[in-house]
């Protein structure tokens, strides 16, 4: 027997699918004019946001603002523009509900994405720290985490170092701002120390005169400047002191180039005024029968050759 309940359900749910499509069909159409003005408010946000950054690249360098600072205000105001446009474009479509579904979910995945990555995140915010601190910035020469260079870049990850080997050394942003870092370029002068030593049979206020007058005439030092000569210790040849000095020092090379320089004034002085500048003795006293029975086999062995 053919079944009617069985073939008035089915009708009724083919009444039902296509009531429901014809509406689909009638909203679309109805909101059509509502979805292209989105898209198009969505597409002036985009080309707005693009000439945003711009504009505020354009003022930030007219200011002391270093290039990394200005990166990350560019960045940060073109996702705000952007994601200001795409609310707008949501509201227009009456879409607030889907709206508000996508901000709790945007919530709970980046709560799981902030306790995946938290050191990325650590990173992130140690990045955007060091951009905006004026103590380092490109172009400076530091020593950090056992490396020394010239900061070359500073993003949201990492600072990236090119050492004097002209290697690039990479150290995430968080290492920099956990640890002491030093930073040569921040200040114009620079104190240089240099140990020496000298005999003991030198006259040692004559050394220290004579130490002192060299590296004036060769290191200007500015007001409020001195040279400062200390004997620290007898050592096991030689009578050992130190000597500071002020010069212009911005990196490493200037430190290295300083020392060389102040080396080869104090040798040259040492040199004419008959001062020594010993090095380590060592006397080793074998004995008298010792040598004598080492001498004594010596001959022997030659006498059987």
């Amino acid at each position: 027997m053919f079944n009617y309940s069985l073939l008035n359900k089915f009708s009724e749910l083919k009444s039902e699918l296509i009531d429901k499509i014809s509406g689909m069909v009638d909203s679309i159409i109805l909101n059509l004019p509502n979805f292209v003005i989105a898209i198009l408010v969505f597409i002036v946000f985009i080309i707005i946001a693009k000439y945003t950054g711009k504009l505020v690249d354009r003022i930030f360098q007219k200011t002391t603002a270093q290039r990394s600072v200005r990166i990350i205000i560019v960045k940060v105001t073109k996702v705000s523009v952007i994601l200001l446009g795409f609310f707008i474009a949501l509201g227009i479509l009456n879409l607030d509900k889907v709206l508000t579904s996508v901000l709790g979910a945007a919530g709970v995945i980046g709560l799981a994405i902030g306790l995946a990555l938290q050191g990325t995140l650590n990173n992130t915010f140690s990045g955007v720290i060091l951009s905006f601190l004026p103590r380092i910035q490109i172009g400076d020469w530091v020593e950090t985490n056992d490396f020394s260079g010239r900061v070359t870049d500073i993003d949201l990850r990492s600072v990236v170092l090119q050492t004097a080997d002209q290697n690039q050394v990479i150290i995430p942003n968080s290492k920099i701002v956990d640890t002491p870092f030093k930073n040569f370029s921040r200040t114009h002068r620079g104190r240089i120390s240099l140990s020496c030593g000298v005999g003991y049979e030198s006259n040692l206020e004559e050394v220290q005169q004579l130490t002192e007058n060299v590296i004036q005439n060769t290191f200007e030092q500015n007001i409020g400047e001195e040279i400062e000569f200390y004997y620290q210790e007898f050592g096991d040849s030689s009578i050992n002191f130190i000597v500071r000095f002020w010069t212009n020092v911005r990196d490493q090379k200037d430190v290295l180039k300083a020392t060389h320089l102040a080396i080869l004034a104090i040798k040259r002085t040492f040199n004419e005024h008959d001062i020594n500048i010993p090095f380590p003795i060592r006397t080793l006293d074998f004995g008298k029968n010792k040598f004598r029975s080492e001498t004594i086999q010596i001959n022997q062995d030659s006498k059987q050759t």
